[in-house]
């Protein structure tokens, strides 16, 4: 039989707890945080039960000094209650409706303070660390006009009358659970740790960060506070992953070694099962499609801890079986196909679940996916611009086509996406194929003419850096990259449907009419039509554009490094 240290008494919110964790364990009662860890530290206990946030009271600050104490053993697991509290009152006195006195820990006074100002502002509140006992005072002398808050069940045991129930809504409270071992991976997984006191430096904090940034790894919780002996900094850090992960363990080295340049100042508290305080709807994806992309899109939503099933033409599970097993279907497909594959699979949908299309064209997509689904299906685009080679979304942009059947599911999706650093642009359809048709489709159909000129005239890429200015360069660069790319991809890029299309025709005839004019070297002409573009060409999109060019370029620069 395991033994567990956690908060008493008999019945209360931490005792729930730890019988939930070990129906059948030996519980070590106490009445304060500090003694529960100097009960696993002594090895009175195999397990402790330590309470480090709640949804309505936010971090229970004591726990993250004491957290620095442990010697040995770790963070291991976590677990999140459902908080009731009630308000009690003696049984012979049950008709009085005002309290003089209200008794409770301190924790429950910051949970129900809404319920308190709104229904007794003028009662005097009376902490108190150890609520069994105060509960026998009260029955002892009588005094019936002394209420108690606490758990229902403690309430009840205590032969007290429940004057009313549920009086801090949308209350639930994490427990961190100690042991002696580290935790193995789940593959949902976070992992804590703390700084020793550290010595002043400039943009230390911004550094430590930009390492988990740089590297698509994101921080759950940080919290810093002098140490009170030397008032020197201390850190700490929730972050998802496990210490196995080789990405984790190279950036907490990284940071350990080139950025705080202190031997042994990091000390792990643990790595366990990650836990989410947000209520989730969705609990799977369903993927059509089975490309890079695909599986890029799923990795992430598995780190999140959803589940995802992989379906396509040469998958052993079909499509067809996939869609009842999932909450939300995600086509993830080539372009060109992708219409046809709504058609496909789009009918198969129940009420209920939500349907994803993660494509470049919105009109034709959406109509096709409006006009074979049921109406209860949810139904949304998101279009990525950025492919599977990136190491994260952070800063890159996605616009997202809502439509009036876009519901929770929908949100929750991309939640998701702006967790994850993604740049969102919400867009109508017709607004959004005309875009890419200036953001992508007349870019790459540019690219690929000027690849086609080049090797006409014989012209070496090498000569043309030579010859550039750093703004012209980018268009050289665009033009090389989309060569060195999935040639598939740009061809459906170009090829889209929509009313992107009508931009490559419009530039087209307006490229013949700026040669004339500088053939016919209509200077004038020429001038006077540049400063009317510049009217819609500001100087703040300019300066916002340069600044992401110097961002590449710092990124290109590291990267070379």
């Amino acid at each position: 039989m395991i033994s567990i240290a956690t908060l008493g008494p008999h019945g209360s919110d931490g005792y729930r707890a730890a019988l939930q964790y070990a129906p059948d364990a030996e519980l070590h009662l106490y009445n304060r945080i500090p003694d529960i860890i100097n009960a696993f530290l002594n090895e009175e206990v195999d397990y402790a039960f330590v309470p480090i946030y709640n949804t309505r009271e936010g971090e229970i600050k004591e726990y993250f000094r004491l957290m620095e104490h442990l010697k040995q053993g770790y963070w291991v697991d976590n677990l999140v209650l459902p908080i009731h509290l009630s308000l009690g009152c003696l049984k012979e006195n049950n008709s009085l409706d005002t309290p003089k006195v209200i008794v409770g820990r301190s924790g429950v006074f910051k949970q129900c303070e809404d319920y308190i100002s709104q229904h007794y502002p003028d009662a005097t509140l009376m902490t108190v660390p150890d609520i069994g006992t105060s509960m026998g005072e009260i029955q002892r002398d009588q005094k019936s006009d002394y209420f108690i808050i606490d758990s229902e069940e403690l309430l009840l045991e205590h032969d007290f009358e429940i004057k009313d129930r549920e009086i801090a809504a949308h209350n639930r409270t994490r427990f961190a659970i100690l042991g002696e071992n580290l935790s193995g991976e789940t593959g949902y997984d976070a992992t804590a740790v703390i700084t020793r006191p550290l010595k002043d430096r400039v943009g230390m904090l911004v550094d430590i960060l930009s390492e988990f940034t740089n590297r698509g790894i994101n921080i759950l919780d940080l919290r810093s506070e002098n140490d009170i002996k030397t008032q020197k900094l201390q850190i700490y850090l929730e972050i998802e992953g496990h210490i196995g992960s080789d990405l984790l363990q190279e950036a907490l080295k990284h940071i350990e070694t080139d950025i705080i340049q202190e031997d042994e100042c990091l000390r792990l508290l643990g790595s366990f099962p990650r836990v989410d305080m947000r209520v989730k709807k969705i609990s799977s994806f369903g993927f059509i499609g089975t490309g890079n992309m695909s599986d890029w899109f799923a990795e992430r939503l598995e780190n999140e801890g959803y589940t995802t099933i992989m379906t396509g033409r040469s998958s052993v599970l079909r499509p067809e079986e996939m869609i009842p097993q999932v909450d939300v279907v995600v086509i993830c497909v080539p372009i060109s196909v992708t219409t046809a594959t709504i058609k496909q699979y789009g009918s198969l949908l129940h009420d209920g679940q939500a349907l994803i299309l993660l494509a470049g064209e919105s009109e034709q997509t959406l109509q096709a996916a409006t006009e074979v689904t049921s109406p209860g299906v949810e139904l949304m685009l998101v279009h990525n611009l950025w492919g599977p080679q990136a190491l994260t979304m952070k800063d890159k942009n996605a616009t997202i086509v809502r439509t009036p059947r876009s519901g929770s599911f929908c949100s929750e999706f991309e939640a998701f996406l702006y967790k994850h650093g993604a740049d969102i642009s919400q867009d109508s359809p017709k607004e959004h194929d005309i875009l890419m048709g200036v953001g992508q489709k007349l870019p790459t159909t540019i690219s690929v003419a000027l690849a086609m000129t080049l090797k006409e005239h014989a012209i070496d890429c090498e000569d043309i850096g030579t010859h550039s200015t750093l703004t012209s360069l980018y268009g050289i660069i665009a033009m090389a990259r989309i060569h060195n790319q999935n040639p598939r991809t740009y061809a459906e890029i170009m090829a889209t449907g929509g009313d992107g299309q009508k931009i490559v025709r419009s530039f087209a005839t307006n490229l013949l009419q700026v040669i004339k004019m500088a053939e016919d070297q209509e200077i004038p002409a020429l001038c006077d039509l540049m400063d009317d573009n510049s009217s819609t060409l500001t100087a703040d999109f300019l300066n916002m554009r340069m600044k992401q060019s110097k961002a590449v370029d710092a990124v290109l620069s590291k990267s070379s490094n």
